[in-house]
């Protein structure tokens, strides 16, 4: 049997980072990091990925938790979305990220998966995902762009070679936030801003993110800067639950008198890493919240989109999407 039985591993689960570093130091490649689980269980079901060691982050208590400090919140990487969801500090102050993170597949789900998980988890294309020798995996073709690939899902932007997107639902909303990741690794911590975390397949088509094979992403930093301002986070679907977004935008706006004062606007689902509309946000910024403005700002959210055979309707939905965020 190849499918629904994992292969054999050894199982690691230190109790704190400096042994997880040790022990990802020691077994290199041969390793995998565990958080929640929920996206790596699937891989070694189907075993597309068969790693000889598999190094379990959950009994890591310093990598759980939500702690307020008097110019930031620290989240902990192994807090669960659950925990996002439902956390007062969070709710109170960054509303995006709880609305995002609520957004994300089911409850059963959001009880076990973490958040250093979900941002880092890895492309959700079919093709890739079935064991294929595409670019991702190692190979030389791109199966979803190509005439008969099926590619409804995949990007409007930023393609090399692979044209998966980001599949986060959280990602779009701490890149709004203006997010710090912290990542600590052999060297000691190192400090990535959101926007810098996620990588596409023209950097390194192999892995989604900066974290290297010895390194465990250990918390979100988010500025009070953005604590109280106005947000937006839509996901749109095929279903409600357990699906992932085919475009979904996180909006983050300071607004005085009427006038967009400041503003980041994020999209998922329509490039290989989260993307934020710099050329939206700057016509939008100190310019009044009004019809004229929210017209000209959405209307080249597409701006340079490369459609593939089946995901044109992408390009008016994220245009209409950035439109509520301004408008809402």
């Amino acid at each position: 049997m190849t499918k629904d039985m994992m292969p054999n591993f050894a199982l690691f689960q230190p109790t704190t980072v400096d042994d997880a570093i040790s022990l990802l130091s020691k077994y290199e490649e041969k390793s995998w990091k565990l958080s929640g689980g929920q996206d790596s269980y699937d891989w070694f079901k189907d075993r597309a990925k068969k790693p000889e060691v598999i190094i379990d982050l959950n009994d890591i208590d310093e990598l759980k938790g939500i702690t307020e400090f008097e110019n930031e919140i620290v989240i902990g990487a192994s807090t669960t979305l659950s925990e996002l969801e439902g956390n007062r500090i969070i709710n109170d102050n960054f509303s995006l990220l709880s609305d995002a993170a609520s957004r994300v597949a089911s409850p059963q789900i959001r009880n076990a998966a973490s958040i250093g998980g979900n941002l880092c988890q890895d492309a959700r294309c079919w093709y890739y995902r079935a064991g294929l020798d595409c670019y991702r995996a190692g190979g030389n073709t791109c199966y979803a762009d190509t005439p008969e690939g099926m590619n409804r899902e995949h990007c409007l932007f930023g393609a090399s070679r692979c044209v998966a997107v980001s599949p986060s639902d959280c990602a779009a909303a701490i890149v709004a936030l203006d997010a710090t990741i912290v990542i600590t690794g052999p060297g000691g911590e190192r400090e990535v801003k959101a926007e810098d975390f996620f990588i596409g397949p023209d950097i390194n088509i192999e892995r989604m993110t900066v974290v290297e094979q010895d390194e465990i992403l250990t918390s979100i930093k988010l500025s009070k800067k953005w604590a109280g301002a106005e947000f937006y986070f839509e996901k749109v679907a095929d279903r409600n639950t357990w699906d992932f977004a085919l475009v979904n935008v996180a909006c983050a706006k300071i607004i005085e008198d009427n006038i967009f004062k400041d503003l980041r606007i994020v999209l998922g689902g329509v490039s290989c890493v989260p993307m934020r509309l710099n050329a939206c946000e700057d016509i939008a910024r100190e310019s009044p919240k009004d019809d004229e403005t929210i017209s000209l700002a959405s209307s080249i959210a597409s701006r340079g989109a490369t459609p593939l055979n089946y995901n044109h309707f992408k390009i008016p939905l994220m245009e209409n999407l950035v439109k509520r965020a301004l408008r809402t």
